[in-house]
């Protein structure tokens, strides 16, 4: 079973541009690469509940994964079925069942179908692409709760996924409280230079009051 975690307040009114610009002060590799926005609207942050998927040979069974009735509401279900395009591992029968259980979100590193259903009802979902083809007797579940990797990033039950249009990112478990005080600072800046440009100060002057450059550094631990 995936272990549950508490998203910070910081985080809740997020957004992935910011997350991003905090893991990279603090060293921290989250950002996933290639995953689209599929379907629903605006900022999600969630514990990963994670499935991982294998391929099944020729004439083996790979019936559809039950996991879904495990997946507590407000996780983000992390599905790593390592790229694969071939094959879908969700559909809008799930979009349906995870949006009325309050499943706060879907990340796929693989396909889905049906993703007009999934928008029909918004829920929100991002996977490397659309395609029909089901994945039954092609691929099936191998493991639910344990650590994946999607994308080149790894993923841990409970760390906190953030999404958004812009994409993907993962914030481990045990730097969710220190990531969130970098993204409430960093969103106080850009809001206070933005304030201060709309009021008629440049923008580089702007940027120099409010320490802008600064978020570009590492912090020191």
């Amino acid at each position: 079973m995936n272990e549950s975690a508490t998203v910070p307040a910081e985080l809740v009114a997020a957004d992935t541009a910011a997350v991003s610009d905090a893991l990279d002060m603090l060293r921290i590799d989250g950002c996933v690469p290639g995953l689209r926005h599929l379907s629903g609207r605006g900022f999600v942050a969630g514990p990963a509940f994670t499935v991982r998927f294998e391929p099944v040979r020729e004439g083996e069974a790979g019936p559809a994964g039950d996991f879904l009735d495990d997946v507590p509401a407000g996780a983000v279900v992390v599905i790593a079925n390592a790229g694969r395009t071939e094959a879908t591992v969700w559909g809008d029968v799930l979009s349906r069942v995870a949006r009325h259980r309050g499943v706060a979100g879907t990340v796929i590193d693989g396909v889905c179908r049906d993703v007009g259903g999934s928008r029909a009802v918004g829920h929100p979902m991002w996977a490397r692409g659309v395609f029909m083809r089901s994945g039954k007797n092609r691929v099936r579940m191998r493991e639910v709760g344990g650590v994946v990797e999607v994308g080149g990033v790894r993923v841990a039950p409970g760390d906190l996924v953030c999404a958004d249009e812009s994409g993907v990112v993962v914030v481990p478990r045990d730097r969710a409280a220190e990531v969130a005080r970098l993204v409430a600072d960093i969103r106080d800046r850009e809001e206070r230079i933005v304030a201060a440009v709309l009021a008629g100060r440049s923008l580089a002057a702007a940027r120099q009051d409010f320490g802008y450059h600064q978020l570009s550094r590492p912090v020191e631990r």
